[in-house]
């Protein structure tokens, strides 16, 4: 009898089905268990997830053979392990939900993508070609340093850390920042724009225990940067002048110049579009709105 149920409610389900709203849920519903897996994937809980599935797909058998004490036991393990969970990752839904709302793709949504500005465009291609040659000159020296790219997170918080600044992206500049005499050596310079915001910056340290031995706070202070926010990080060692990038979380090292270069002007150098491109869904709907206003009968 299980089987011809089964057959009859998927049978009613498609009597029933919806083309629009159906279809929605169903992409919706993908969508977030891929970005639960994708989650899961980047927080390093791959084993503890595999168990959960597990524990489901036993659940889902217990219902069909109808056995009860195992469906009330499985019952109460899920209900107990879903409130776990939330205990489990909350570091990783913390930074989830700050990342969300420090990203800028709301405001572009309303008022068009800045990044398409070309002027920007032009700004960041000249600190791009400023932060390799000063990444050059730091290694070769074996100057440490810690320069952090903002994108679409806003790091206003990790700004007030450290001594404000409105300066040029030139190789002069970050080399007398991380000279070692300067009092603001020891911390991370913030760019935005194509421009120095702010030096000496403190940021968050990386809990990675599969980091290597031979790198040090500056790299672990790079790397937690990128676990936080969506910026590019780029490092210097001191002990070694090995160049690195870190990425979401991901710690790119003994990069030369060109390389270097590559990586930034993919990530950082906004793409050149054009200027119908770069208006906001809104605008467009306002500038339609008010082209039939003015439109006249003939």
């Amino acid at each position: 009898m299980l089987p011809n149920q089964m057959f009859n409610a998927v049978l009613s389900s498609l009597r029933t089905f919806d083309p629009l709203s159906d279809t929605l849920d169903i992409l919706i519903i993908s969508f977030v268990f891929y970005q639960l897996l994708q989650f899961a994937r980047k927080s390093r809980a791959g084993q503890l997830v595999k168990g959960i599935i597990l524990i489901l797909v036993f659940y889902g058998l217990a219902v069909m053979l109808n056995l009860k004490t195992v469906t009330w036991v499985l019952n109460n393990v899920i209900t107990i392990g879903f409130m776990a969970a939330v205990v489990i990752f909350q570091p990783e839904l913390r930074r989830t939900l700050e990342r969300m709302g420090q990203s800028t793709m709301w405001a572009n949504l309303l008022v068009g993508n800045r990044r398409s500005d070309p002027s920007l465009r032009g700004a960041w291609q000249s600190a791009v070609v400023a932060i390799c040659d000063a990444a050059e000159q730091l290694s070769d020296t074996r100057t440490g340093a810690l320069m952090v790219l903002e994108r679409n997170n806003n790091l206003d918080e990790i700004i007030r850390t450290g001594t404000p600044m409105h300066a040029d992206v030139i190789p002069e500049m970050l080399g007398t920042i991380f000279y070692e005499g300067t009092p603001l050596h020891d911390g991370a310079v913030v760019i935005r724009d194509g421009v120095i915001v702010a030096a000496g910056c403190v940021l968050p340290l990386s809990n990675n225990l599969e980091m290597g031995k031979d790198m040090g706070t500056r790299h672990r202070a790079g790397l937690g940067m990128s676990e936080n926010s969506d910026a590019i990080v780029v490092i210097v060692s001191e002990e070694t002048g090995i160049i690195s990038m870190a990425k979401n979380g991901v710690l790119i090292r003994r990069l030369d110049r060109q390389n270097l270069f590559n990586l930034l002007q993919e990530e950082i150098v906004p793409p050149a579009e054009d200027e119908e491109a770069n208006i906001s869904p809104l605008q467009k709907l306002l500038r339609k709105g008010g082209a039939l206003n003015h439109a006249k009968p003939e």
